[in-house]
């Protein structure tokens, strides 16, 4: 399937607990990061500050064990789908996505 890349070479991705559905991280990967997912099974990313790939957990051991790369309907953003083995956010945090900015009251 031909994705879509942005001027960088680079496409956003979401993890994604497959378990818990829960939304664990965003961040950026290129062509090798995506092609290391697949061949390794273990989530790959491209680092923008450092200009380099870098795999989940390699330093903190915080794993995330990927089972499926899923595209979206414009093939412009990938959902990484997979079992964490600790921590996602390098906050320790289960998930980076634990700040509310707004909530809706009524709901």
């Amino acid at each position: 399937m031909e994705l879509t890349w942005n001027e960088k070479g680079l496409i956003p991705v979401i993890v994604q607990d497959e378990k818990a559905g829960t939304v664990l991280m965003m961040a950026w990967a290129n062509r090798e990061a995506v092609q290391k997912t697949a061949e390794t099974g273990t989530a790959w990313f491209f680092s923008r500050s450092r200009q380099a790939l870098w795999n989940k957990g390699e330093t903190s051991g915080n794993v995330i064990r990927v089972s499926a790369i899923m595209a979206d309907c414009d093939r412009d953003t990938l959902l990484y789908r997979g079992t964490p083995t600790g921590p996602a956010c390098h906050t320790g945090a289960a998930s980076c996505f634990f700040r509310t900015i707004w909530r809706d009251e009524n709901e």
